[in-house]
């Protein structure tokens, strides 16, 4: 079996007061090789927890996560993360960054320099590739943490609010990007934002996700993603279909924020 499947998942966190916060609650999901996923929902959704379970950063109360053939128990170098913050190497060079996956691994010199020559190439590094890290704008070391990434191969990348922190132009580029490695990898890859307009631009499959428990309210299937590879994102967001089905899910996730604000003002 290959893919990603997640069964009847289910994460419980238990507090010191004694009571319990149930996360998540019985989610399920098969997602073929290659596919493009992106989640949303009101916050305490648990997005971000489904996210870390798949990682392998926590450990589910119930339930399981299979991939290609696999239960998963623990980070692996299978499945790679990419964060808000880019949690890079301040000090070391973007090809160092670049490569340190695979130097961990022991891969030969050789090996290392032409795999990080061809991902500087897509991410458009080549010309900073002696750059310190800190020498760098938010952007550009997301374009590094993408390459680092993808120098470890995964099967899957999984990415928690990655562009959430740039400004708009930098994130609309950094949105095609993301898309244009999508389809010249082949990877599959979960992506978590709170933006409504990204979650439309990069899911292939899109989740809405209800609040607590949190659970797969509804899923879409669109055409958005495949049509936004190598295009203008702005001549994709005219079509029409792009802004109803924009407005139908904040509507839905507005009146879930709405049903969480009355049960706060209630308790």
């Amino acid at each position: 079996m290959t893919g990603l499947s997640i069964e009847k998942l289910s994460m419980r966190f238990d507090l010191p007061n004694g009571s319990h916060v149930q996360a998540l609650k019985d989610v399920s999901l098969d997602l073929k090789n290659g596919e493009l996923l992106s989640v949303l929902g009101p916050s305490g959704c648990g997005k971000t927890t489904l996210l870390n379970i798949v990682a392998g950063f926590l450990a589910p109360t119930e339930g399981r996560i299979v991939l290609n053939g696999h239960d998963v128990k623990g980070p692996d170098a299978e499945r790679g993360m990419v964060f808000q913050q880019g949690a890079l190497f301040e000090w070391m060079s973007v090809r160092d960054n670049v490569e340190f996956g695979p130097r961990m691994k022991g891969a030969p010199v050789a090996e290392r320099r032409e795999k990080s020559d061809h991902l500087l190439e897509i991410t458009g590094l080549k010309d900073f590739k002696d750059k310190a890290i800190y020498e760098l704008s938010g952007g550009m070391q997301q374009r590094v943490a993408l390459a680092r990434c993808l120098a470890n191969d995964p099967d899957v990348i999984l990415m928690d609010e990655p562009l959430g922190a740039l400004d708009a132009l930098t994130r609309e580029k950094m949105q095609g990007l993301v898309l244009e490695l999508w389809k010249e990898t082949g990877k599959t890859i979960i992506l978590i934002t709170h933006s409504v307009e990204e979650a439309l631009l990069l899911g292939e499959r899109l989740l809405v996700m209800a609040p607590r428990p949190g659970r797969i309210h509804k899923e879409y299937r669109l055409p958005f993603a495949e049509a936004g590879v190598g295009a203008d994102l702005r001549q994709v967001k005219k079509h029409p279909d792009f802004a109803t089905t924009r407005e139908e899910i904040l509507t839905m996730i507005w009146e879930m924020e709405e049903e969480i604000m009355g049960r706060t003002e209630t308790a």
